[in-house]
This record gives structure tokens, sequence and C-alpha cells, in this order.
């Protein structure tokens, strides 16, 4: 079993590298807007508890099954502890059942991301990003409240490779992630 978490910023391209990694392995993509969508149309707000009891379900399921491995896209603030702890939390669940762990980061400035946050792929996936003015304030205002993108040394896991996916196309990116985990 492997567990391949793609963390970064909002628009970074996570779901979609998430796509195509899917495409190229027999790895399974559980992008963190398929809870978040689902119970924000539900409730018709962002309900956190609901949201994360959801994602526990599939993880602790997923963990015991037995497919090869699964993909997880998290925004990763770093600045906050909570945070890593639920990076830790998330990655215990499978580590106590044998996995391993992959960490991709992937990074692009914010110019490129705005322009990512209007792609047809994000907005049929992401019912709530189809509000683009409301969407691009949400993602310039996260840039400024939280720390996103991981100081150079400040991840120390084995398994993690940090890709700068300002001019990849995602397929290109899903391509080094295989090789470079040979997944």
């Amino acid at each position: 079993m492997k567990l391949v978490f793609i963390i970064g910023n909002a628009a970074v391209g996570k779901m979609t590298v998430g796509q195509e990694l899917m495409k190229i392995t027999d790895l399974r993509l559980f992008h963190n807007h398929m809870t978040i969508e689902p119970v924000i149309e539900i409730f018709g707000y962002f309900h956190g508890k609901a949201i994360e009891r959801w994602r526990e379900v599939v993880f602790e399921e997923f963990a015991v099954s037995d497919n090869y491995g699964l993909i997880f896209t998290y925004m990763w603030a770093f600045d906050q502890k909570s945070d890593w702890d639920y990076v830790e939390h998330v990655s215990n669940i499978f580590r106590n059942h044998g996995a391993d762990i992959y960490y991709v980061e992937l990074v692009a400035p914010q110019e490129i991301r705005l322009q990512r946050n209007i792609t047809e792929n994000r907005l049929k996936n992401k019912a709530t990003k189809r509000d683009i003015e409301s969407s691009n304030q949400r993602l310039i205002n996260d840039d400024i409240k939280y720390r996103c993108v991981s100081y150079e040394g400040e991840i120390t896991f084995d398994n993690y490779i940090k890709i700068n996916n300002s001019n990849l196309l995602a397929e290109e990116v899903a391509k080094m992630i295989k090789e470079h985990f040979d997944l």
C-alpha cells in the first residue's frame, strides 16, 4: 500500500497532477474537494467536522483495502501546527497498515495560480470555485493568511520531492513523480 500526498497552495495543480498520476499508475485519487463540495452542498456551508469525519472513514477503509495506493491532495499551511498534526495523523493511519508514504510539494507563483484558478477542469470538479471573483479573492487572502510553501529543509521526510510546476504540464509532473518514487 502507498499513500501519496500532493501538497501545495491553492490552484497550484494538485488535483490535476493527481488525475494524471492516477492515469499512469495503479494509484486512486482522493482530492480534497471530493469531500468539501458534497458537504457544502448538503449543509449549505463549509462544515469542517463533517468533512474530517468523512475523510477519516475513507482513509481507514482504504488503508486496509487491497488497493495499490491512494493519492490525497491537501493545502498544507506550514505555519499551522494543526496541519502538521493532521498530515502526521493521516500518514499514521496508513503507516500502521504497512504503507509507504510519499510527499510531493508543488509550487508556483500567485500569478500562475490565479490563471489556473479558472481552468475548465478546476471549475468542473470544484463548484465552490465557480464564483471566479470570490475564488480569486480567497486565493489572495489565503496567500496572506497562510504559508503554504515550505522553507528549504523544513520537510525532512525520506520520501519527499518539491517541484516548481510553473512551466510544466500536469502530465510531465505526474511522470516525474512516478519515476522519482518508482510508483
